[in-house]
């Protein structure tokens, strides 16, 4: 496990708090736990914001939850996935040292509106911030509610810190177009202010679709399935929560980004995002950057896919930071 000065670093940098810092650090073993065990690792689909966090945007805002499509519905079972998570809470204790009480698990099985099963849980953990008082918890949101349409892939999640194993971690995952389709529909249908953030946030990294058209036809299969139209601008114009996107921009967004963008720019791109989504016209060469809620932090700009996190090495500080715009200080010592 790493040290707590680790993390009081990495908040440090990325200008986040301490906890949310080691939530990622905990998140990223969990889904190593996950990796091991065989019995879950091919049936269980990660996605969500923590998905394009640990798959796709080393820069993308922190996640604090675990989304899982389970595509055996047997797995939703009280007994079974507390022998599950037993198993792997052994597993990452020994392989990393952070400690997942077993009688600090919890999940609450349920059936959807239409009969099938979903489950929340949550795992409490003892990280390297050594919170023992108020232990905190994870959660993870499993389902079998959901049409997956594309082949899910294995990638290689991203785990910054010094003791990511030599191997790396890897997570079976939806597709890029799966994740990106999937968050339009969570728009259509609950329209949060992470829901805004995250389309806005694609559609900004529209180069890293392969194929438009998969986009389309995913995002139609899955609102088939859940029984509403694919949407467009003016359905989020006119959606019951249209107001809350904009009251609590602040409150579900602030802890998980270093610099909050003002949700104006977000909302002023969703005709511009609707229009490429649906062919109308295609997208502009160059997106304009978007300004923070306070005048004095830095500009906020769609996040890249990178490899340099805080080494040692001063080029991978310097890749570092500008890969997550944060300020460093450069001193040049010139002898006479």
């Amino acid at each position: 496990m790493i040290d707590k000065q680790e993390v009081l670093e990495f908040a440090r940098l990325m200008n986040l708090l301490a906890q949310t810092v080691e939530k990622d650090y905990v998140l990223g073993w969990v889904l190593a736990g996950i990796e091991q065990n065989q019995n879950i690792f091919p049936a269980w689909y990660f996605k969500g914001g923590t998905c394009l966090k640990k798959c796709y945007f080393e820069t993308y805002r922190f996640s604090e939850d675990l989304d899982f499509t389970i595509s055996k519905p047997e797995h939703l079972d009280n007994d079974f996935l507390k022998d599950a998570f037993g198993k792997i809470g052994l597993w990452i204790y020994e392989n990393s040292g952070i400690e997942l009480p077993q009688d600090l698990m919890s999940f609450d099985i349920y059936q959807t509106a239409n009969g099938r099963l979903a489950a929340q849980g949550k795992i409490g953990y003892v990280g390297p911030l050594q919170r023992r008082q108020s232990i905190p918890k994870l959660k993870l949101d499993l389902t079998t509610d959901e049409v997956v349409v594309l082949e899910p892939v294995v990638t290689k999640v991203h785990h910054p810190y010094s003791d990511n194993p030599e191997s790396g971690i890897h997570a079976r995952c939806y597709p890029y177009e799966e994740v990106f389709a999937e968050k339009v529909r969570a728009l259509a249908q609950r329209a949060r202010p992470r829901d805004l953030y995250d389309v806005i946030f694609l559609f900004r990294n529209q180069h890293l679709v392969t194929e438009h058209a998969l986009v389309v036809t995913t995002l139609k299969e899955k609102c088939k399935y859940k029984e509403i139209e694919p949407p467009d601008f003016s359905a989020i114009e006119r959606h019951a929560k249209r107001q809350e996107l904009e009251t609590e921009w602040e409150n579900m967004l602030k802890h998980q980004l270093p610099s909050l963008p003002d949700i104006a720019h977000f909302l002023n791109e969703l005709p511009a995002f609707f229009d490429w989504l649906y062919g109308v016209t295609p997208p502009p060469k160059e997106l304009p950057p978007v300004e923070v809620v306070k005048p004095d932090q830095q500009t906020w700009v769609p996040g890249r896919v990178v490899s340099a996190f805080a080494r040692s090495d001063l080029i991978e500080r310097i890749q570092f930071a500008a890969a997550n715009r944060v300020c460093i200080h450069l001193t040049s010592l010139v002898s006479g």
